[in-house]
């Protein structure tokens, strides 16, 4: 039995699993040792991000020749859909793909995005000529078309990255093993410190080389850094840990407000591990860990009830 015991200490104990799909070892597997990657693809994103709304209205105004009206309407229905689009990301990722292919694949669109931009703002006959005095010729159908092309799977891509890296990051922490509960915490100091960084750097350092040695150049290095944000990613793969996705959220979401009212009348036992569906310590859901009880999440009235309880 002891030899069982330590064997069993020396995997995760949260369900996660190798790049293959087998159990992991947690001296080979996740904790700070793969943690670098996921942060350096959220600093290389977030400075790609960016470095496109911080300065867009001026690139509509100056480049395209919008009205400043028009251009501010265009960035606030593009920076709305780019808060939008995590919903898809979400889904797809806890019901299908899991973290780690939702952002590799989102990513992937968001540099096509990137580079498509680029293109807009360095090629010739997709960018309209340059103001001639006060005579500045619209962009033509075709510019406007490319341009909100690149806007928008921008847009898409961010909503599989924004909704999927934190998470990702605090997969590679087993929640059983106090030591690793602890330095979860300290990840997310470290997270949003890098996201910072690049926004920083976004806001002062891209701003300045759009505006002084051309939008080629600006949207260029953004680009650069999402195609180092994936190669980061990538590079990490054998040293993370996977939670597999555990199927819809929304169809789990109408299960517990279905089952909330069919229980409503139901007495709550004493001993808190009868609320669960399953008598072991895993779930009955694939890829998902068995909720802690509590008593602060009541259905519908003061009675008690968990959520665990009402599932």
């Amino acid at each position: 039995m002891l030899l069982v015991d330590e064997k069993n200490k020396q995997y995760t104990g949260d369900g996660s699993v190798d790049f293959k799909g087998r159990p992991v070892l947690k001296k080979n597997t996740g904790n700070w040792r793969a943690c670098p990657f996921i942060l350096g693809t959220e600093c290389c994103e977030r400075l790609a991000y960016y470095g496109i709304a911080a300065n867009i209205v001026t690139y509509l105004t100056h480049k395209l020749h919008q009205g400043n009206v028009y251009a501010a309407r265009n960035v606030t229905t593009w920076q709305g859909t780019c808060y939008l689009t995590p919903l898809i990301g979400a889904i797809l990722a806890d019901a299908y793909w899991g973290r780690y292919w939702t952002i590799a694949g989102f990513s992937i669109i968001y540099l096509i995005g990137m580079c498509i931009l680029t293109l807009s703002a360095s090629v010739p006959v997709l960018k309209p000529v340059e103001c001639l005095g006060s005579i500045c010729p619209p962009a033509t159908p075709p510019q406007y078309v490319v341009f909100f092309i690149g806007l928008y799977l921008i847009a898409l891509g961010t909503g599989g990255i924004k909704s999927c890296v934190s998470s990702f990051g605090a997969d590679q922490f087993d929640d059983t093993d106090s030591q690793e509960r602890i330095k979860k915490g300290s990840f997310f100091n470290w997270f949003y410190f890098t996201l910072s960084i690049g926004a920083l750097i976004s806001s002062s350092f891209l701003v300045w080389i759009q505006e002084n040695a051309g939008w080629g150049l600006g949207f260029g290095i953004p680009t650069l850094f999402m195609g180092l944000a994936i190669g980061s990613f990538l590079l990490g793969t054998p040293l993370y840990r996977f939670q597999k996705p555990g199927g819809s959220p929304i169809i789990r979401i109408c299960q517990v407000v279905v089952a909330s009212v069919r229980k409503r009348d139901l007495v709550v036992p004493e001993d808190s591990s009868l609320l669960y569906e399953t008598l072991d310590n895993s779930s009955a859901i694939e890829g998902s860990r068995k909720l802690k009880h509590t008593n602060e999440l009541s259905c519908g009235r003061d009675c008690g009830y968990s959520c665990d309880y009402c599932y």
